[in-house]
């Protein structure tokens, strides 16, 4: 797989910010996040869809590379 792209990248860490949200809500405060973060998901869903046909790449690949960035990003302690 070629080089992620840092808009995905940047897309799936802004997602994953807006389900860690989710930690302790209940309620409509949970409803409210859980919107946010399926907003956020549908997002870089689309984004991935939309890169992957333009590179004529694999979807299911691409999107395991953004993952793994930005999981790997958030465990690097140099990183932040």
């Amino acid at each position: 797989m070629a080089e992620v792209p840092d808009e995905l990248i940047t897309l799936e860490r802004s997602a994953e910010e807006e389900r860690a949200k989710l930690a302790g809500l209940t309620g409509d405060e949970y409803d409210t996040q859980w919107r946010r973060w399926r907003e956020a998901s549908q997002t870089v869903q689309a984004a991935i869809t939309a890169h992957a046909e333009a590179a004529e790449a694999n979807r299911y690949e691409l999107e395991q590379a953004v993952k793994k960035a930005v999981r790997h990003a958030q465990e690097d302690p140099a990183g932040d």
